[in-house]
């Protein structure tokens, strides 16, 4: 069984056999093949990026492995378990966190999570989740009164009230000012720290090299290409790529945090 952290968050049994497992993945809408058998595997403790443009079949990828989407063809084993013959049982080993999630509007930050350990079963320690996730603050505020940022940490809280061993994220700094990105990929790394499996798809690729152990970067439903993120560069300084653009010791945005500071912003 597993057992959770002192965050409330699962410490993954210790095992060296992949978390997630994936063979020959096809998914098929009408004249369209989304995903086009692709094979991989995700080791327990990584975190492990899906990038690709829109429409490289990413997120359906991701859907089918959440048991939210079936397979046309090909097998895909999450924590040993067959996604497509036991979807449910896939549901109550993973936690997801949504790019637009909505919640009660008039239930609390703190109610929300505690609704939610009920749905699962689970005995929540809220006030340890919620300082977690930097909403101590807020455990009164009501869902409607939350910034942009505060809403994605709680929709991650949510997504830790059942102890996942896997933690799907589906570009979780979207449209978060520089400071709460950064806060974001602290909060990440922290879980990650716990031993959590974690997925994320991102368009950043700084936050895919900050934050992922390997990416695969998919393109027209096929994995055209998966490693780490250092050698994913080396790979291509190999061809005898040469940049474009200067690479600068610092950006606009190391500029904008050394001007305004780390702390968060919110309202």
């Amino acid at each position: 069984m597993t057992e959770p952290s002192s965050h409330g968050i699962a410490q993954p049994p210790n095992t060296k056999e992949p978390i997630i497992s994936v063979t020959g993945l096809t998914k098929r809408y009408t004249g369209i093949v989304a995903v086009d058998g692709i094979s991989f595997t995700v080791e327990r403790g990584e975190v492990f990026g899906m990038l690709g443009p829109n429409g490289a079949g990413k997120t359906t990828t991701i859907e089918i492995l959440e048991g939210m989407r079936r397979a046309d063809s090909g097998t895909a084993f999450v924590g040993g378990i067959d996604v497509q013959r036991n979807p449910k049982k896939v549901k109550s080993i993973i936690g997801v966190q949504l790019q637009t999630t909505a919640f009660f509007d008039n239930l609390s930050v703190a109610e929300t999570i505690k609704l939610y350990g009920e749905l699962y079963g689970e005995r929540v320690d809220v006030d340890a989740i919620l300082n977690e996730v930097e909403l101590t603050d807020r455990r009164k505020a009501y869902f409607k009164q939350l910034s942009g940022g505060q809403k994605q940490r709680l929709s991650i809280a949510v997504a830790l009230v059942n102890h996942p061993q896997v933690l799907f994220l589906d570009e979780p700094t979207t449209a978060l000012d520089p400071q709460a990105r950064r806060h974001m990929w602290e909060l990440i790394q922290r879980i990650r720290a716990t031993g959590t499996t974690i997925m994320l798809t991102t368009h950043y690729m700084e936050e895919a090299e900050e934050l992922c152990d390997r990416g695969a970067i998919m393109d027209s439903g096929k994995i055209v290409k998966m490693d780490t993120p250092k050698a994913l560069v080396e790979q291509l300084l190999a061809t005898g790529f040469t940049a474009t653009r200067e690479v600068k010791p610092a950006t606009l945005e190391d500029v904008f945090i050394s001007l305004t500071g780390r702390s968060l912003r919110e309202d």
